[in-house]
């Protein structure tokens, strides 16, 4: 295949994740704004990702012969809608069809209407409302923010305490602004999360391995939600009867179901699956993008080119394939303070060793250069990813790397992956 020129819109983990496949097979990358960390994988454009009309301009300028939204604030304001109107092909959903991200209230309107399996909820959007459905639930429900709240808007409330205390901090506290005035309350379901990713047309789909993400901050999934402290691929649980049910049940009547509202998904479709102990799928979450740190295992591990399949999505001749990919793991290095702040500033070490490792790759999400020293600019500051033959060797490469980078108050969690041995 020739050189295609492909222009990446955001600034983290999932973005370099992105250069570094797209370079990888050949082809030239512009990442809008993308980082310095990114290095060779990327040019950097010097353009705002939260600016629609500099992004279409630049993206002219630069002949882009293909766009992919990263991040999801873009995608729900319209950035892809933005894009092919300009005549520029676009993986990311339109703006109508990122409401499934962009509204949890939405989304499970739109799961009960097509069949979807999910968890029971209610909707509310007063505290006196919340307190009044809480007491329809037996047990403890997982309180939600509807809107969009960079992975920190779910409190998995293991007492009614702590479910009262997480609806008003929503809906009087304004701890998520905007995002929080609706508020969804569900029943907790009980399994393993699978993270799983559709790359699709609007009608096929190229599901990528089965993966498992870290949300709580602490060992043993403990502490708050993060943004995801770590992930692999694949999940052992997710075998080919699991996958069988998820197409038929969940995919398919998700993907039909938009098509028939009029906003088929061209993109990559996230489902935020819960396999029960008795191999059921049921859906969490829909996202309209990929998830970070997962797309990091999912690119460093994937056998087959990404870049044709990418342009496949956004012209309409997808089909319908799974690909393959090799066992990865990521581990995430936070700053200090994460998830609640973010301490900045902090030198990193032990970076230069891994840059001559084959099967290791430190993707960049919160990182700066200060003279001739890399140190923190953000929450997560570097995935630390590592590929094998099996994944628990995979998982023990990923732990080993990151182990080696320091940098003052570094948090990781080591022990991703902890399910598959």
């Amino acid at each position: 295949m020739s050189t295609t020129r492909v222009m990446i819109v955001g600034n983290g983990g999932r973005e370099h994740a992105l250069a570094w496949r797209l370079t990888h097979e050949g082809h030239e990358v512009l990442a809008a704004p993308g980082r310095e960390g990114y290095g060779d994988d990327a040019r950097r454009l010097d353009v705002d990702a939260g600016d629609p009309e500099a992004l279409v301009a630049r993206a002219r300028d630069e002949r882009v012969e293909l766009a992919v939204v990263g991040p999801e604030q873009p995608l729900v304001d319209g950035l892809a809608d933005r894009l092919r109107d300009a005549g520029i092909p676009t993986v990311g959903p339109s703006a109508a069809a990122a409401e499934l991200e962009g509204s949890k209230a939405a989304a499970k309107r739109f799961m009960v209407e097509h069949d979807v399996p999910t968890a029971r909820h209610e909707t509310v959007r007063t505290l006196a409302e919340g307190l009044a459905a809480l007491e329809r639930f037996e047990a403890p429900p997982v309180v939600k923010a509807d809107g969009l709240a960079a992975g920190k808007g779910v409190t998995v409330a293991e007492t009614m305490d702590e479910a009262r205390a997480a609806l008003r901090e929503c809906l009087e506290g304004g701890a998520f602004g905007a995002a929080g005035r609706t508020v969804v309350l569900e029943q907790r379901l009980r399994g393993q999360e699978v993270s799983l990713f559709a790359l699709t047309d609007g009608s096929a789909a190229a599901t990528f391995l089965p993966a498992q993400d870290h949300k709580r901050l602490g060992e043993g999934d403990t502490g708050p939600n993060t943004g995801g402290m770590g992930a692999y691929a694949p999940a052992p649980i997710y075998d080919e009867a699991v996958a069988a049910k998820v197409r038929s049940r969940i995919l398919a009547p998700t993907l039909a179901g938009l098509r028939a509202q009029g906003r088929p998904f061209v993109g990559v479709l996230f489902v935020g699956l819960m396999i029960d102990d008795a191999g059921e799928p049921w859906v969490i979450e829909y996202n309209c993008r990929f998830g970070d740190p997962e797309v990091q295992p999912l690119l460093f591990g994937l056998r087959v080119p990404l870049l044709p399949r990418l342009l496949d999505a956004a012209h309409g001749r997808l089909r319908d394939e799974v690909l393959p990919g090799d066992p990865a793991a990521t581990v995430v290095l936070a700053s200090a303070g994460y998830p609640r702040s973010s301490h900045v500033g902090d030198r990193i070490e032990g970076l230069e060793a891994l840059a001559g490792e084959a099967d290791v790759k430190a993707f960049h999400a919160g990182t700066r250069r200060a003279g001739d020293a890399w140190v923190t600019d953000g929450g997560r500051v570097l995935g630390i990813c590592a590929r094998a033959p099996s994944l628990p060797a995979a998982l023990d490469r990923a732990r080993a790397a990151a182990e080696s980078v320091r940098f003052d108050g570094v948090q990781m969690r080591r022990d991703i992956g902890a399910r598959a041995r």
